[in-house]
């Protein structure tokens, strides 16, 4: 499995969870169950292949990481998406825009303009194309944000899902001034 097919598997599994509100392992346990997992395959080509070890620690440090900073992420969404209540955005949308500003903030191997291509892709792909506008939009209007003002939460707030648990090959390099902050 790719690191985009394990992030698309990633986005299912946040998705998943804005509906149950089960804890993240669970979510993460019940959807990977090998049974279960064979009988997505037959609805989603994305299920056929399951993730390596390696795609597991990703999928898991995303998963739990966006759970853990779900108001933080909201807020920022928020904070970008001018006219738009974040309850009026799509679920599946607002699960793409979670995992692109967690990449782009906590997962070190993860460039930024990876991160915000691969959230265009999806949410073209799920959503339509006025989506991937849309994500596009809100993670560009972050990036152009001063990093103080996008700082990581404060102390009392959920803790962040250490980057360094993702054993990920290099990805393809980014061109000069998508991975600054």
């Amino acid at each position: 499995m790719t690191r985009s097919s394990a992030r698309e598997l990633a986005v299912h599994l946040i998705y998943s969870r804005s509906f149950t509100g089960e804890e993240p392992m669970t979510t993460i346990e019940a959807r990977l169950d090998r049974e279960y997992y064979a009988q997505l395959s037959q609805e989603n080509e994305i299920y056929v292949e399951r993730p390596s070890r390696k795609q597991l620690s990703y999928i898991d440090t995303v998963v739990v990481g966006t759970a853990n900073r779900a108001q933080e992420l909201d807020a920022i969404i928020s904070r970008h998406a001018i006219g738009w209540d974040v309850s009026r955005i799509s679920r599946l949308t607002r699960a793409i825009l979670q995992l692109a500003l967690f990449e782009c903030q906590f997962v070190d191997d993860v460039p930024v303009g990876v991160a915000v291509n691969e959230a265009v892709s999806l949410a073209k792909k799920y959503d339509g194309d006025d989506a991937g506008a849309f994500v596009n939009g809100i993670l560009r209007a972050f990036l152009r944000t001063p990093k103080e003002e996008t700082a990581p939460a404060t102390a009392g707030e959920a803790e962040p899902v250490a980057p360094a648990q993702v054993e990920t090959a290099p990805a393809a390099e980014v061109t000069a001034g998508e991975n600054a902050q």
